[in-house]
């Protein structure tokens, strides 16, 4: 399951740069696949969004951070455990009920971020 950011987040910051997938984006910020990872032109995601992956995204969140969940895999791939959880002081990053995936699927989701 990805991990969504909760409205108890107190905009620190400390979880931004321990995303492997750059899948984390200050509030109000736009996004973008390629952010992070090796991806260009056109792509795909598990969640059927498609889009260039230069291009720039809405913001989720314009009054916190946010994951996005197409490019969130947990850390699955990198680390033991998401690392936006273990650095944030006000434990306001959790699992996402609403976006369950196994850890094969967080595997697969991890490797086509970084073909």
């Amino acid at each position: 399951m990805a991990i969504k950011i909760t409205e108890d987040c107190i905009n620190c910051g400390a979880c931004e740069p321990e995303c492997p997938n750059g899948a984390i984006f200050a509030n109000g910020d736009e996004w973008r696949f390629s952010y992070k990872t090796s991806l260009t032109g056109a792509f795909t995601a598990k969640s059927g969004f498609t889009a260039d992956a230069d291009d720039a995204q809405s913001a989720v969140s314009s009054d916190y951070y946010y994951i996005v969940t197409d490019k969130c895999t947990e850390c699955v791939g990198f680390h033991e455990e998401p690392q936006c959880a273990s650095v944030c002081p006000v434990d306001c990053c959790l699992p996402d009920e609403a976006n369950v995936e196994a850890k094969e699927e967080l595997e697969a989701k991890m490797k086509t971020l970084h073909p």
